[in-house]
């Protein structure tokens, strides 16, 4: 037996122009759709969950050599950046020059991933280099980190297009986005020995093991094993 079903653009506008009088919110129809899906009895679909592609550190040499070929020093900044402190590109378009605390070699994420704040640290080797960059900004009355020359926040997208263009220079096949960046530096803190306790709280991931065993830990004792590990990092 085969069944007639309306478009699902053409059901949606039906059931739009239904509920639109009750002022819905994003939580309304989230929790609408799914007391719909339970009285159908449709089962949630898992999606299969797929390893992430980790950048390999010959990938990761070829590609800083094409950036540091261009001698772009604000994208060779921002590049070291992402890699350095492992924050996602939403985040980094956010930070803020006073979020940069040289003292500790740390940068504060405000309103990361789940609206949660958080410390990353930076290599001690990349403060000078970084304050140089950050006094420039200062003279520029720049409120960012990073800002365009017409003294705005760069987007998400126009950090990606960065990537994108040294991924091609490289000739690497599979794209360096600033999350694959992000997965090379955790996976090698991994490899040199860095458990997920002291990780975790770089990573801005919450895992109920994880958040246990660092609470027993302190962010000093992090600080100086990813230190420790940085002194041996590729780039």
């Amino acid at each position: 037996m085969t069944f007639t079903r309306t478009p699902p653009k053409q059901k949606a506008k039906k059931i739009a122009r239904e509920i639109k009088k009750e002022n819905p919110d994003y939580n309304y129809i989230s929790d609408l759709f799914r007391h719909i899906r339970l009285e159908l009895d449709i089962p949630k679909e898992q999606k299969p969950k797929k390893l992430p592609y980790v950048p390999t550190e010959e990938e990761i040499h070829r590609f800083y050599r094409a950036v540091w070929d261009a001698k772009n020093m604000k994208h060779m900044l921002i590049i070291k950046t992402l890699i350095y402190t492992g924050a996602r590109v939403s985040e980094l378009i956010n930070i803020k020059i006073e979020d940069v605390d040289f003292d500790q070699c740390q940068i504060r994420i405000n309103q990361g991933k789940g609206k949660k704040d958080r410390i990353v640290p930076f290599p001690v080797e990349f403060k000078e280099v970084l304050a140089m960059h950050v006094q420039n900004m200062k003279e520029k009355g720049a409120k960012h980190l990073f800002e365009s020359s017409w003294k705005r926040a760069y987007t998400d997208r126009g950090i990606r297009k960065v990537l994108e263009s040294y991924t091609k220079a490289a000739g690497i096949e599979h794209s360096i986005s600033p999350h694959k960046l992000r997965h090379f530096l955790f996976t090698w803190l991994k490899r040199k020995g860095i458990g997920d306790a002291f990780i975790q709280p770089y990573s801005g991931h919450e895992s109920r093991q994880s958040l246990e065993v660092y609470s027993k830990l302190s962010l000093k004792d992090a600080q100086r094993e990813y230190a420790e590990a940085m002194k041996k990092f590729p780039i």
